[in-house]
Parts: C-alpha cells; sequence; structure tokens
C-alpha cells in the first residue's frame, strides 16, 4: 500500500531520485525559510519532504509562533503520528532504501526529531538537530540506530544548556554516534535569514558546509 502525500512540502532534484531528508519545521510554521532550505537541499541531490505540522498555518511574531507550538505540544500524541507517515511517506518515495531517512529538525521539531529516531529506528540513518533538544522528554535512545548532529546557540533563551547537555549524554550512553556543537555569539534561529533579529550568516554559513568545534 502506497501512502498520499500528506500535508507538508515535497522538493525533487533534478534527476528525479536520491536519499530522503524529512525536515520538521521551526514554531514558525512550513513557511518560505523552510521551503527554500528543503529546495536547496534537493539541489544537492536529496529528495525532501517537510511535514506541516500546523496544516497551512504559518507564524510572523513570536507570540504567534508560541501559540501554534503550544497548540501542537498540547496534542504531542498526534504530531508523533503524523511525523512518522511523513516519515512512511518518504521512505516509500525513495524507494524505501536500506541506508533509511536523514532528519532535519529545527527548534520546534527538534522535539520530535529525536523521538522519532529511537521510535522509527528502522527508518532514521541520521538526525540533525538545529537549536532544539527532546527538553525534558527523557527519550529512551537504546532502539536507535542513527547518529545525531547538533546546531546550537551559546545564548539560547529557548533552549537551556543543560537541556542540550542532557542530550548529549543520553545519546553517548546509548552508545550513538554524537557530535554537537556550539555556536558562539549565537541566540535561537540563527540559521533562519528571515529572523532578522536572530539570523548569523556566519554560523549559518559554517552550520551548512562543515562545522567545526571552533
Amino acid at each position: 500500500m502506497t501512502h498520499s502525500q500528506p500535508d507538508g512540502f515535497l522538493a525533487v532534484p533534478p534527476t528525479g531520485k536520491g536519499p530522503g531528508v524529512l525536515v520538521l519545521h521551526a514554531s514558525w510554521g512550513l513557511n518560505d525559510t523552510i521551503k527554500a532550505f528543503c529546495k536547496r537541499l534537493a539541489e544537492a541531490g536529496f529528495v525532501v519532504f517537510a511535514a506541516d505540522l500546523y496544516h497551512g498555518k504559518v507564524a510572523d511574531t513570536i507570540s504567534d509562533a508560541e501559540v501554534l507550538g503550544n497548540a501542537v505540544d498540547a496534542n504531542h500524541l498526534q504530531a508523533e503520528a503524523e511525523i512518522a507517515e511523513a516519515a512512511k511517506y518518504l521512505n516509500e518515495r525513495v524507494g524505501g532504501a536500506d541506508r533509511g531517512l536523514a532528519v532535519v529538525a529545527f527548534s520546534l521539531g527538534a522535539y520530535y526529531g529525536p523521538n522519532l529516531a529511537a521510535a522509527h529506528p528502522e527508518h532514521i540513518r541520521s538526525v540533525v538537530l538545529f537549536y532544539g533538544t527532546d527538553g525534558t522528554m527523557g527519550t529512551d535512545f537504546s532502539n536507535s540506530k542513527a547518529e545525531y548532529l547538533g546546531h546550537f546557540a551559546e545564548n539560547d533563551e529557548f533552549e537551556s544548556q543543560s537541556n542540550v547537555d542532557s542530550l548529549e549524554e543520553r545519546l553517548k550512553r546509548a552508545g550513538r554516534p554524537v557530535t554537537f556543537y556550539r555556536y558562539p555569539d549565537t541566540g535561537h534561529w540563527f540559521f533562519e535569514p528571515d529572523v532578522s533579529q536572530a539570523y548569523n550568516e556566519a554560523a549559518a554559513n559554517l552550520a551548512w558546509d562543515e562545522p567545526s568545534p571552533s
């Protein structure tokens, strides 16, 4: 049975095929920045699907983003089910490749990315987190088969350093390959150019290209 496309945005490389990348949006929703990121990945040869957890709604202000994000988190089991469905759809779209999918998760999405890899280890080969963790969720990573990469802000009012350290420690304890980078003089959303008060071009380029611990 082939799954129909869930709510979201699909970007396909010129060849029409490639490894699958599932993108989980920040609290702003599936906006033009996330779509541009998906297209950028597609140009690099990936089949990319961004799940739309807000089903068409997009926030323009932090207060609106908090309202929409809180509504999703209040019904987090539904969000987890929708993300799992998106992963199944993308896995079928790329031919169910044995190598599995990569997940790139921003902020709000990063709360769900680690859990997806733990709950569906057969589908997820790597998880990339941008300035977000699973919070106080305490995800059990014993079944995960994924590698983990994290890009975190030095000065982040929305994600505590203790949560970042806790996630890193739990992943290492579970024997997962994990590399977390912390970017000096950055805040939440530093990768997103439309968030002018937070965007840091140098850090964003570093995160895209080949980040180093420095």
